[in-house]
């Protein structure tokens, strides 16, 4: 089992720039492909980006494509999403998940096992 921990949400003006940060606990942060999904009040969890095990193609939801960017550090057991030009339809709890097969790249929630608890990130307009 994984545990996840976000950090690095926070508030910020439209325009602006965050780091999230996802650290896992275990030695096998290396199998595991990693997701960051985004869930706004009265709406459904959805894909924002994700990395196979040992980083190289990374996926993107077309609403944050060449905006966000998504990596990982395997040494430091930790999956980043770097988010520039933010805008207020950006502003949602952020989530970290993890998928214990490591065989695919998932674009839904159920294609992942383990959940951070989440961190928000609030776009002011």
């Amino acid at each position: 089992q994984v545990q996840l921990v976000e950090s690095g949400g926070g508030l910020v003006q439209a325009g602006g720039s965050l780091r999230l940060s996802c650290s896992a606990s275990g030695r096998t942060f290396s199998s595991y492909v990693m997701g960051w999904f985004r869930q706004a009040p009265g709406k459904e969890r959805e894909f924002v980006a994700a990395i196979p095990r040992s980083g190289g193609s990374t996926y993107y939801a077309d609403s944050v494509k060449g905006r966000f960017t998504i990596f990982r550090d395997n040494a430091k057991n930790t999956v980043y999403l770097q988010m520039n030009s933010l805008k207020p339809e950006d502003t949602a709890v952020y989530y970290c998940a993890a998928d214990n097969t490591g065989a695919r790249i998932g674009r839904i929630p159920g294609a992942y096992d383990y959940w951070g608890q989440g961190t928000q990130v609030t776009v002011s307009s």
